[in-house]
């Protein structure tokens, strides 16, 4: 919180290590409340949020979101599984008084529109990658700024991060970064982010903002291979199914 970060952020983890690796999702609900308290306490006047990582499945997602919602979480994210998520959290949403986002795996919009237009979510976590790029996540900023739905960016690289944080500048809606680089940018970007008192700013250079040294980097893939041949076209040159 002194150093200017908006929010703390802490997984479902917390609350005493997990033996084996054996994740009990009854007993760990109790341990996570307790320490959601702590938290609350710690972080003073600043906020809190939890991942949950789609641990839970839904009757102790819903159990966890009750007992620490006197904690006032800024967010619960991922709190039950993809697979059962657009069925779960609209019946979730009708539950808790928790904030809540989704989305940090999805790549199309169409995946989460829904829960997005009913305002089943209060945040979505959709991030450059995969969603393809720029222009789609301008359509979903679209689709959250129609329905009041505010965006936290997936964390995904410190390039992806410097392109978002052009993209989301352009967004009315509430926009949370994830970020924990501070004023020290990776070794190979000679030219980063601004960054201080807890926000990251665009800047006036070339594109997206940041200078890679290549050199720096080992290539561990190519891609330049033409279309596939059966990837089919519309007659007017638009793409259709194959």
């Amino acid at each position: 919180m002194e150093a200017g970060y908006r929010c703390f952020r802490v997984d479902a983890g917390i609350g005493g290590p997990i033996p084996n690796n054996v994740f009990n999702t009854h007993e760990r609900v109790r341990l996570v409340a307790a320490a959601c308290k702590e938290i609350r306490e710690g972080v003073g006047q600043g906020d809190w949020m939890i991942d949950f990582h789609q641990k839970f499945d839904f009757a102790d997602a819903l159990r966890c979101c009750r007992l620490i919602e006197e904690y006032e979480p800024f967010l619960v994210e991922d709190p039950v599984r993809d697979e059962q998520a657009l069925e779960e959290i609209p019946k979730l949403r009708m539950m808790t008084t928790c904030p809540l986002s989704h989305g940090e795996e999805w790549g199309q919009r169409w995946d989460f529109h829904r829960l997005v237009y009913n305002k089943d979510i209060d945040y979505i976590r959709a991030t450059l990658p995969n969603v393809g790029g720029i222009t789609e996540m301008v359509k979903i900023m679209t689709l959250c700024e129609t329905s009041a739905v505010g965006i936290v960016p997936h964390f995904t690289g410190p390039v992806a991060t410097a392109a978002l944080v052009h993209t989301m500048a352009t967004f009315s809606g509430p926009v949370l970064m994830e970020y924990n680089y501070g004023d020290r940018p990776p070794a190979y970007l000679s030219e980063f982010l601004t960054f201080k008192n807890g926000k990251l700013y665009t800047n006036d250079r070339h594109g997206i903002g940041v200078t890679v040294d290549f050199k720096a980097l080992t290539q561990i893939g190519d891609f330049d291979q033409a279309r596939p041949s059966n990837v089919y076209s519309r007659p007017d040159g638009s793409l259709t199914h194959w």
